[in-house]
């Protein structure tokens, strides 16, 4: 067994396409082979930046020798059958073999050398790897024939063992000559075989493997932070980033000049990190610290030190303009950056974003005054009040009101301290002036809530989102907050986006609640209204993710909110199939979802979630499996009888001595029913399944011993309408018939 080696060196690939590249690369391959009837025992993929590398383990030296036969006309055949088969075949009639009457082509085609399998397959590879952008270049570029790759192809290396496997595409051949770092050895470097490949680059400064370049850099980068007492800010896609954009990478401590920590440090590190690929890091309280660790792709003689002030000097700049943006924000109040929305449309059919504004700030208040979010009880941080949450916290707890915005700032928004700042009251670092009049006094929970979801766009039109679109929320929320806006209407600013997808945190703040909820459902009601509703894999307005987040909210905080007062029947049937989808990973069956909200009128997701739960705990014991059998056993009979739900009522005087069994489940139903119906009234679902257990019995009874469709018509339909009674009676609780098994 042989052991084969590709590189593919050309000008630098995006670190982004990287990890892509190397699945892409090793499936072909594999499909590749795959036709040749050769498979190799393990295939391993590196990416540089300037090359791509495959290496495929256990190759045998040739495919293996294989008949192949087709089946042909029968031998008795007319005269032309035979002369088309022949003709396709491009054989004479004494090579074909009769078997059974039938003639067959048989050809013996003997193995290949895989150094020609190959041959073959590699520029089928290149010419078809599927980059997700690429380029022509060079004098036939003009064609559209011409080859393409990420970026100019330079060089192949393709080696079969010891053995060179030629290869020529687009004017480039293979050869057994690479090259090495690009500054610390730009000279060409012969490989031998896939053997001495990787050691061979690393002595010249080249470490192929992405796996180790990521090691590396997280590690060194830890101990540089740790060395100057402070603590690496982790950021594992930035780790990834740096390793795609160099091949020998130096990790190199820098400092930046302390006073751009006045801007907040989630801007400073989307700044270091997205313009720079720098990451930051936090000093001994937590607080993000005035330093940076920048990753070089060379050893630098003097120790870094001069790339560490070239890279520097490129932060400053890029902080000088988030600190302009941040300090030339400060200077217009929040009010007059939302009058700007009216001029920025949301949707045709919708209006502008000031008309969403108001709509949702509408919402936000009616929210509040109807009851459905409520300032926290005494019992939140226990774990019983109205805003629970899944966490035991609400606003009332200390720890809700610290809670870090980013990884970087360890702390909360800053303290609004009850003072505004007008454009009249800022300082030159963006902090109110002692001399302004006291704000948010007075204000009720729904004055907060509307006057939050007012504020809450308005940094769209800040110079800071329009420079940093990942911002938009949490730095209004700073900007609110510096204009002296009550503590509970910055964090929903801040964090009325919140939940944006599975594992987020969801806000408990009542303000943020009712804003986050307002916000979410009026896109939802509105998209639908306007037909624009997802469909299929299309979602182009993330209706499903909002839905997603409105389910959260709700169950998070337990709120106690018919969405039937907001919602016609088509946003509740999509809230019930993102409630499926969002309790999936909680193990909660999606036709028990079904069997509740088919019962119609069920649209309070926390009492609709507290009937499933119970529903699920009952059908999985012996008592409910029986009771579900018996249901369908008696539905079964009544859709073939015709008997539509209601239809008869039941008997009240039997004309005839009912049968024991008979008997037994009308005292039984009289029993159950009015237990079931008590238990559901008081939201007791696992009561009022116990309730129905109690009918299990009397039902097995009544089919092992009672003629259901008797010669009688009395006794018939007197028995139907006993059947109805049961199905009506399981209704009460569930639609037994959308339950599966």
């Amino acid at each position: 067994m042989t052991d084969f080696l590709l590189e593919l060196r050309s000008e630098e690939i995006p670190a982004r396409m990287q990890d892509k590249a190397r699945d892409d690369l090793a499936r072909l391959f594999a499909a590749e082979l795959g036709k040749a009837g050769l498979a190799a025992g393990s295939l391993v993929t590196y990416a540089t930046p300037r090359r791509l590398v495959l290496i495929a383990r256990d190759l045998p030296a040739e495919t293996q020798a294989v008949s192949e036969e087709l089946k042909g006309p029968k031998a008795s055949a007319p005269p032309q059958a035979l002369e088309g088969f022949l003709r396709k075949t491009g054989l004479t009639r004494e090579q074909l073999v009769e078997r059974d009457g039938v003639l067959y082509a048989v050809t013996d085609k003997p193995g290949r050398a895989t150094t020609a399998v190959l041959a073959e397959a590699i520029p089928a590879i290149i010419r078809g790897f599927p980059w997700p952008k690429s380029m022509r270049w060079g004098a036939t570029s003009a064609s559209t024939e011409s080859l393409r790759w990420v970026r100019p192809l330079h060089g192949i290396v393709a080696l079969f063992g010891e053995e060179l496997v030629e290869i020529e595409i687009a004017g480039i051949h293979s050869g057994f000559a690479t090259f090495g770092h690009r500054f610390h050895h730009p000279g060409q470097i012969t490989i031998g075989s896939a053997a001495d490949y990787v050691e061979k680059l690393r002595a010249c400064h080249v470490i192929v493997d992405q796996d180790e370049r990521r090691a590396l850099i997280r590690t060194r980068a830890t101990e540089l932070a740790a060395g100057a007492g402070l603590a690496l800010v982790e950021d594992e896609g930035l780790v990834s980033e740096n390793a795609g954009l160099t091949e020998w990478p130096v990790p190199l401590l820098g400092r930046f000049d302390a006073d751009f920590l006045t801007v907040p440090p989630e801007v400073i590190q989307l700044t270091a990190r997205v313009n720079q690929k720098y990451f930051v890091c936090r000093d001994a309280d937590g607080a993000l610290a005035n330093a940076f660790v920048c990753t070089a792709n060379i050893e630098a003689t003097d120790g870094g030190a001069q790339i560490v002030e070239g890279n520097r000097k490129v932060l400053a700049a890029r902080l000088s303009d988030a600190r302009f943006f941040y300090e030339t924000d400060l200077k217009t109040p929040l009010d007059s950056q939302a009058a700007k929305l009216a001029n920025i449309v949301f949707h045709e059919k919708l209006g502008t974003v000031a008309d969403k504004v108001d709509r949702v700030a509408k919402l936000a208040r009616w929210l509040v005054e109807e009851g459905i979010v409520q300032s926290p009880s005494p019992l939140v941080g226990e774990g019983r009040g109205p805003l629970a949450s899944a966490s035991g916290k609400g606003e009332g707890d200390s720890a809700s009101l610290t809670t870090p915005p980013h990884p970087s700032a360890p702390s909360a928004l800053p303290p609004a301290s009850g003072r505004p700042c007008s454009q009249h009251g800022l300082d030159s670092a963006g902090r109110c002036l002692p001399d302004a009049p006291t704000r948010g006094e007075g204000m009720t929970l729904a004055d907060r809530a509307e006057r939050a979801a007012r504020l809450a766009k308005a940094d769209l039109v800040t110079g800071m989102v329009g420079e940093f679109p990942e911002l938009q929320g949490l730095i209004g929320g700073y900007y609110a907050a510096a204009q002296g806006e009550p503590r509970e209407v910055a964090e929903a600013v801040r964090d009325h986006y919140k939940p944006v997808g599975q594992g987020d945190d969801v806000p408990t703040a009542p303000v943020t609640v009712a804003v986050s909820l307002a916000d979410k459902l009026d896109s939802i009601t509105q998209f639908f209204a306007a037909d624009l509703r997802p469909s299929g894999s299309k979602d182009p307005f993330a209706l499903r993710r909002s839905a997603l987040g409105v389910v959260a909210l709700i169950l998070d905080n337990r709120l106690r909110f018919p969405l039937g007062r907001v919602a016609d029947r088509a946003v509740l049937d999509f809230f019930a199939d993102r409630l499926k989808v969002q309790q999936r990973e909680a193990g909660v069956r999606h036709d028990l979802i079904d069997a509740v909200f088919a019962l119609g009128g069920e649209d309070d997701l926390v009492r609709l979630l507290a009937r499933v739960r119970a529903l699920q705990a009952f059908v999985a014991t012996e008592d409910g499996a029986n009771l579900l059998a018996g249901y369908k056993r008696a539905a079964n009979i009544l859709k073939k009888e015709g008997h539509a739900p209601g239809g008869d009522g039941v008997v009240q005087a039997f004309g005839y001595t009912p049968e024991p069994a008979e008997a037994a489940l009308i005292d039984a139903l009289d029993a159950a029913e009015p237990a079931a119906a008590a238990a559901v009234a008081a939201e007791d679902f696992e009561g009022a399944m116990a309730a129905l257990a109690s009918l299990r019995a009397p039902i097995d009874a009544f089919f092992e011993g009672v003629i259901v469709n008797d010669p009688d018509p009395a006794k018939r339909a007197a028995r139907l309408a006993l059947l109805d009674r049961v199905r009506a009676a399981v209704h009460a609780v569930a639609d037994f018939s959308k339950i599966e098994g």
